[in-house]
């Protein structure tokens, strides 16, 4: 059962930062123009667009992998958090194009879908850094960079 747990525990993991590494940070990285043309919607100046996508791909890359592997992964997910807010905040402003109540297949829908599942992806990862618990919470804030032992097996239901 134990191989089982670890197992599972690497699948979840995967498939929560899969978004980020390998399909947005690769597409970034393969198409760095569109990137930056698009981050240039945030901020029309092309050096802080271009910073932007190299602070998103840093993120995407190194705290991903940080999460999957374990290492510091509470301060990854709490920065993989903090991302997907600010990105639904910037760039899934649903309430802009003005046509929500208008059409159920306009711009404004698909951006409030996508909002939303941004917040749902943050909540994820919360999960990572807080656990389920209030006790959980209290460790975190005293002890923000330590990780939380993900693939290790314990008597006391999981927890390390």
């Amino acid at each position: 059962m134990s191989m089982v747990s670890i197992s599972l525990t690497l699948a979840i993991r995967v498939v929560l930062v899969l978004l980020f590494l390998p399909f947005s940070a690769l597409d970034k990285v393969l198409d760095f123009r569109s990137a930056v043309a698009q981050a240039q919607e945030a901020v029309p100046n092309k050096t802080a667009g271009t910073a932007l996508i190299l602070v998103g791909l840093f993120v995407e890359v190194f705290m991903s992998a940080g999460v999957v592997l374990g290492i510091a992964d509470r301060a990854c997910a709490f920065v993989l958090a903090g991302y997907c807010a600010v990105t639904a905040l910037v760039w899934k402003q649903f309430w802009r194009p003005g046509d929500f109540w208008s059409s159920s297949d306009g711009k404004a829908r698909a951006l409030f879908w996508d909002f939303w599942k941004n917040f749902a992806l943050a909540a994820g990862f919360l999960l990572i850094v807080f656990g389920t618990d209030a006790s959980s919470i209290a460790q975190f804030l005293a002890h923000p960079t330590i990780q939380s032992h993900p693939y290790r097996l314990t008597q006391e239901h999981g927890r390390p």
